[in-house]
């Protein structure tokens, strides 16, 4: 009877630290999605601080283009102020577009295409928008890995008394949006 007391207790045991285990790695993940969606966050921020540089400096050449300038600035606003990944990523797309709209005005002003100041400025949105896609990259695996460990047999069990929610991926809508904006002069 003793024996059977202490296989009982030594099961509850295992079963409890492995319950612990189980707990500390969904922890463990979703602080690693907070930290890549901050990681995506910050790189956003990026592109929408360069974004008035680069309307100014096309703005004094294509004047009259002031639809494109004015659609530029509404999305990288709308962007800016987006939450969470499934709200940022439709804000993005629609920046994408605009900004897609901005380049193709400035290829009629051959002036501004040799400006330094524009293609300064060029040169900095194509490393921030190679940033994105790695940021977006890493989030959706960290996301993924954190769905899939919250979805399983017996992690779902603790993930669901712990109230742990499946996370949004980042995604783009378009397939062609799914590039980044490929600026040519």
């Amino acid at each position: 009877m003793m024996i059977l007391v202490v296989i009982l207790v030594a099961i509850v045991i295992l079963l409890t630290l492995y319950g612990v285990s189980i707990y500390n790695s969904l922890i463990k993940l979703r602080n690693m999605v907070r930290n890549a969606w901050s990681d995506i966050d910050v790189q956003l921020k990026k592109r929408h601080d360069l974004i008035p540089n680069l309307v100014e400096t096309v703005k004094g050449y294509a004047a009259h283009e002031k639809t494109v300038l004015e659609n530029v600035t509404k999305a990288r606003s709308m962007a800016a102020q987006a939450k969470g990944p499934e709200e940022s990523a439709q804000a993005e797309n629609m920046l994408t577009q605009a900004l897609r709209q901005l380049f193709a005005v400035v290829e009629n002003y051959p002036d501004l295409k040799a400006n330094q100041n524009f293609l300064a400025l060029q040169e900095e949105l194509r490393n921030v928008e190679n940033q994105i896609q790695e940021a977006r990259r890493y989030y959706n695996a960290v996301v993924r890995d954190y769905n899939i460990r919250t979805e399983s047999f017996p992690s779902n069990i603790i993930a669901s008394i712990f109230n742990f929610k499946k996370e949004e991926f980042f995604e783009i809508e378009e397939p062609e949006e799914r590039e980044v904006p490929r600026v040519q002069f």
